[in-house]
């Protein structure tokens, strides 16, 4: 719902030239979360994990209207990034949970179908409000829709049978905490696909704006709407087919996808190229997110949620960062800034090429 007004909203408090870490330092902060997030929800429960992410989204939403600095506001999109550090690992651990393992390909694309509902409809009313009643009124609603979660996540059945009562010792993570070995090659080709996820929200409005689209939730719209079409699909076919093979194709897909919003010069053409993504980022997505829970031990689902997560932040946030550097303000630079995405995502279907046994079905 904000993501699409925060970068004018940071001009207008004259952060102009910070546009790139508006997603970056929410990245990285979901990143840094990412080893507690993950061993509090093997420890004290999916939950309590789930709830604490959904109580920051709520305050800071909050708190976005009073801001009048621009290191009040990064400081804020810094604290504002535990709710994806910790939210998504409780979910994804909680379905892992309660869905057999054959069928988990579709269970993810269908949690993924739910995201991309709000991702979908989050822009186009946030724009509306935007436009219409003021970016006050945009950030309050955000807020309602935060309260909504944590009401559902408090009539939720706790799924982990060995929890434990919170304590601070939890807190200390450990070297095997960090990273599931595990899931690496997931990993792999999460941060070089989320590269492109980074990039696109960060220099997309300002590329939609250049082409002659005035709202700029349109274009998050249209990604998400074409990710909400293929997410079922993409599960269940990786849960036939296998994790890699689908992922060969979405990958390929993401590649022509960058290279067609590189050169677009139209609002239609430029529509396509990120409808295009859409496809391929909702095909990766659960993809990917079911072939780490499938490599993950039963009492580590939480770290190996939590690893990929970390990869994803990473890529997001170095997508989001260097795509600054690289757009720079300057309208020239964006074939630039889209075709390293494009060479980034064949680097990912290279590397499902060679690295390991081909695999079909949940099995690696």
């Amino acid at each position: 719902m904000i993501i699409p007004e925060l970068p004018a909203y940071l001009t207008t408090l004259g952060g102009a030239d910070y546009k790139g870490l508006i997603i970056s330092l929410f990245a990285v902060t979901a990143m840094l979360s990412r080893p507690f997030s993950g061993k509090l929800s093997d420890t004290i429960g999916r939950k309590p994990v789930m709830m604490f992410g959904s109580i920051v989204c709520l305050i800071c939403s909050v708190i976005y209207p009073v801001l009048s600095s621009v290191a009040g506001f990064l400081l804020l999109r810094f604290v504002h990034g535990f709710s994806t550090g910790f939210t998504p690992t409780g979910q994804t651990a909680y379905i892992s949970d309660i869905i057999p393992a054959e069928r988990r390909g579709e269970a993810m694309g269908l949690l993924g179908t739910a995201g991309a509902v709000g991702m979908a409809s989050g822009p186009a009313i946030g724009g509306m409000l935007a436009n219409r009643a003021g970016l006050d009124i945009m950030f309050y609603c955000s807020s309602a829709f935060a309260i909504i979660s944590v009401l559902i996540i408090f009539g939720m059945k706790e799924t982990l049978i060995e929890k434990h009562r919170f304590s601070t010792r939890h807190l200390l993570v450990e070297k095997s905490d960090l990273f599931e070995r595990r899931v690496w090659i997931p990993c792999v080709i999460m941060a070089l696909c989320a590269y492109s996820y980074g990039a696109l929200f960060t220099v997309i409005p300002d590329f939609g704006e250049y082409v002659g689209i005035r709202n700029k939730g349109l274009l998050f719209s249209c990604l998400t709407v074409a990710s909400l079409l293929v997410r079922l699909m993409g599960g269940k076919a990786s849960d036939m087919y296998g994790r890699r093979e689908v992922l060969r194709i979405s990958t390929v897909v993401m590649v022509l996808a960058m290279a067609i919003i590189a050169f677009s010069s139209t609002s239609l053409q430029l529509i396509v190229g990120v409808s295009l993504y859409g496809f391929a980022q909702g095909v990766t997505s659960p993809t990917l997110l079911a072939w780490a829970t499938d490599l993950s031990p039963d009492n580590r689902k939480g770290r190996g949620v939590s690893s990929l997560y970390i990869c994803m932040e990473f890529g997001i946030g170095m997508g989001a960062f260097l795509s600054g550097l690289v757009y720079a303000n300057q309208h020239e630079q964006f074939d630039n800034t889209f075709l390293l995405c494009g060479g980034l995502a064949a680097l990912a279907f290279v590397l499902l090429l060679i690295l390991g046994k081909r695999t079909r079905g949940f099995s690696f």
